[in-house]
């Protein structure tokens, strides 16, 4: 994981030594008198393929290794579903909880009912807000997005673009996440704004990362600009093939640079095709084991020291924050070497020749 400092926006700073995750006791002595039992509550399936694809098979990898009970639940993008599993989860006697919020508001209100009933929690990839996590797991998001930021950049740079116009397609205004992202590429993109190397587009944020909305922002983006959009910051693949399906509309794909996030196997595909320039690869199975280590620990009331801790206002949070890798057709092979996805699922039939190209075999 990524020592040293760094100021992360809306967030303050992250701070790395030997601090011990003390936290608060609440839940540590009621957790360790009951028998271990883990919630995990996920965001949507919808938004990015990972949360059901990735991060609940790894999750169920590491609980099923360490024999302890444990129940899995997805939202599905909706507040109250999400607070009613909270609720479930609370009386069924789980001893810790993690939690992937849908906004900081609810996520607070499920975190701090479970340090009421002396349940043990933690933030799953995004923090929330003025919340009560013990932990937090996740990834240096502000580096996520310097590397989409350096990616276009770099693809602008191949494809010879003169005073590119970029467009941006900003994540959910709702996920601090998507607030961490936006910082991380405009400290790479502002600079080109500001030097008139590069022209500001038009910019949006995509509410609740809706893909579909996603199509139609982009559309309405493309019309403004007169058709003259030469990169595309999308914050993930999803957003990415948003504006890619628009893009082979107005016959422009594989001309105009979009980047991506989460490695999907939809973006790895467009990545391989020429449609997108780039992913941004998280090993999710190394946040999920970082994270159920946690999860586990607690549910067991004990606590351990992550070395790191993110501000979240005036408090410090205990957190790891795992290296994202940037993704281009030449390392897509590494997503498929680490066993993210599998080749059979990127290299399908449209696909051969491409995985073939990229040494793929």
């Amino acid at each position: 994981m990524r020592k040293g400092i760094l100021t992360i926006a809306a967030v303050g700073l992250l701070t790395t030594g030997g601090l011990t995750a003390c936290g608060d006791d609440s839940g540590d002595k009621a957790a360790s008198a009951k028998t271990p039992k883990i919630g995990v509550i996920l965001p949507d399936s919808k938004s990015s393929a990972r949360w059901e694809t990735a991060d609940r098979r790894f999750l169920e990898e590491a609980f099923k290794a360490a024999g302890v009970q444990y129940d899995i639940q997805n939202a599905q993008n909706d507040k109250t579903a999400f607070q009613t599993i909270a609720d479930q989860m609370i009386t069924g006697g789980v001893t810790a909880l993690m939690i992937v919020n849908l906004d900081s508001g609810t996520g607070k209100a499920v975190l701090d009912k479970a340090k009421s009933q002396g349940v043990a929690t933690i933030d799953y990839d995004r923090l929330t807000l003025g919340g009560s996590a013990q932990y937090y797991v996740s990834f240096d998001n502000e580096t996520v997005g310097k590397l989409q930021g350096e990616g276009l950049a770099k693809c602008l740079t191949e494809k010879g673009a003169k005073n590119p116009v970029v467009a941006y397609l900003n994540g959910s205004p709702t996920d601090n996440n998507a607030t961490l992202f936006k910082a991380g590429y405009d400290s790479v993109l502002k600079p080109k704004f500001d030097a008139k190397e590069y022209v500001k587009g038009p910019e949006d944020a995509v509410p609740a990362w809706d893909n579909t909305q996603a199509a139609t922002i982009f559309e309405q983006q493309l019309t403004k600009a007169n058709g003259k959009i030469d990169g595309v910051l999308a914050a993930n693949d999803g957003l990415g093939n948003a504006a890619i399906s628009i893009l082979k509309k107005n016959k422009l794909n594989g001309k105009v640079p979009v980047t991506g996030q989460d490695a999907s196997t939809e973006g790895l595909q467009n990545i391989l095709a020429g449609d997108q320039c780039m992913t941004v690869y998280k090993a999710v199975r190394e946040e999920a084991k970082a994270a159920s280590d946690l999860a586990i620990a607690l549910a067991k009331g004990e606590k351990k020291d992550t070395g790191q801790t993110v501000k979240d206002g005036d408090r410090d949070v205990p957190s790891v924050l795992l290296t994202p890798k940037a993704i281009y057709k030449e390392s897509v092979k590494d997503v498929i070497a680490d066993g993210y996805v599998t080749k059979e699922e990127v290299c399908t039939a449209a696909y051969t020749k491409f995985c073939a190209e990229a040494g793929i075999s």
